[in-house]
């Protein structure tokens, strides 16, 4: 990353403002939980950020995540396994933190 700082984010790690989101921003975040993020990984980046600015919100559980994803990209990837093997722990909170958007409201 350039010489630019770091966007506020929360306790947990969100963005404060998604607006401040870009990919070399989104590579900080992912470090921080050991992820190296690939093109498989900025797909789903790339759907949830359209999902938000369609719906004003991130999917709100990580049902909801797999079935939009399912949906959008096809059963191959709208599955939890590989959603969890890109996006570890909650794939819904790790992968919106890494996107830049608010924190899933669903999600613990």
């Amino acid at each position: 990353m350039t010489q630019r700082s770091m966007p506020e984010r929360n306790n947990e790690g969100f963005l404060e403002n998604p607006n401040d989101w870009t990919p070399e921003i989104a590579a900080i975040i992912a470090a921080d939980d050991q992820i190296e993020l690939n093109e498989n990984h900025f797909e789903i980046i790339e759907f949830l950020r359209c999902f938000y600015k369609e719906h004003e919100m991130s999917p709100p559980s990580n049902r909801l995540f797999v079935k939009s994803v399912k949906e959008a990209l096809g059963e191959d990837k709208g599955n939890s396994i590989y959603l969890m093997q890109l996006f570890p722990g909650t794939p819904a909170k790790t992968a919106c933190r890494i996107a830049g958007l608010p924190r899933p409201t669903n999600c613990l």
